[in-house]
């Protein structure tokens, strides 16, 4: 089959060519061998068909991996795992500020920090080295929906009326981060307004997937042993990551979890700390 004559209709109902490419490489952020990636390429390009959605795609190729490696599923997951950090977005926020800490910042969630004007409750600040960060963090339930100019352009006024109260330590970097994508005219207006943008992939090798990769700081919703219900109690504790799980188990046991599924979660969490 030629599968470059293959069209596939993407989350936000757009039409784009099938790449075999682009599914090797998903796979091969999962960290899957060559050996399995040939195989479920084999298999995945063999059910392709003319409007196949990339949904369909993505849940064939996870079934597969599943089947495999439950490790290989957990990080192929991992764009999905962090939609499921919703729908209210306030475990975005708590994720994200883990990530910094586990970066080295001092962090805090939810601050209320006076401006010039008027006041603001900001999402994440975090400090280390003298860098002061404030940030926002815009998350998405819907993947087609994308970070247009009007974010960054309101975030970039709230960054200037908090810089304009007098204060014994000022921040100097205003961050907007979201989970799905910014358009081609955000991130030119973050570019020049100096404003630093985080998305999925933004920038290019330093964007949520590379940093959570690199860090291997995965959420728990990355889980393949856990039922929704679980992951929900857990993040109303704020449990976010696989890490944070691993060091405070005995969550599990307030779960009512027993001791023989207990060691397959953990161990789980402890192969995505340190893969």
């Amino acid at each position: 089959m030629d599968t470059s004559t293959i069209d596939i209709v993407k989350s936000s109902g757009n039409v784009v060519k099938f790449s075999l490419e682009k599914l090797r490489n998903s796979l091969r952020r999962s960290g899957s061998d060559d050996k399995t990636i040939q195989q479920i390429v084999a298999i995945v390009r063999d059910e392709l068909y003319q409007g196949i959605s990339t949904k369909e795609i993505y849940n064939r190729a996870f079934a597969l991996l599943k089947k495999k490696k439950s490790i290989f599923a957990s990080k192929y997951k991992l764009k999905k795992a962090i939609y499921e950090l919703g729908p209210t977005g306030f475990p975005f926020e708590r994720f994200i500020g883990a990530l910094l800490q586990f970066s080295g910042y001092q962090v805090k969630i939810g601050q209320i920090l006076q401006g010039k004007c008027v006041s603001h409750e900001v999402d994440v600040v975090a400090q280390k080295n003298g860098q002061y960060i404030v940030a926002e963090c815009k998350f998405h339930s819907d993947p087609s929906r994308k970070c247009d100019v009007k974010v960054p352009l309101y975030i970039h006024s709230r960054y200037q009326d908090i810089l304009g109260y007098n204060r014994k330590e000022m921040p100097n970097e205003g961050w907007v981060i979201t989970n799905t994508q910014f358009t081609k005219d955000a991130q030119d207006y973050g570019t020049c307004a100096g404003l630093h943008l985080l998305s999925w992939d933004y920038p290019k090798g330093d964007g949520l997937k590379d940093r959570i990769d690199r860090l291997g700081l995965y959420p728990i919703t990355v889980s393949t042993l856990l039922t929704n219900r679980e992951k929900n109690f857990l993040l109303s504790r704020d449990i976010v990551l696989c890490r944070q799980l691993y060091k405070d188990n005995f969550y599990l046991d307030h779960l009512g979890i027993s001791e023989k599924r207990k060691e397959k979660i953990l161990n789980e969490v402890h192969l995505l700390c340190n893969y």
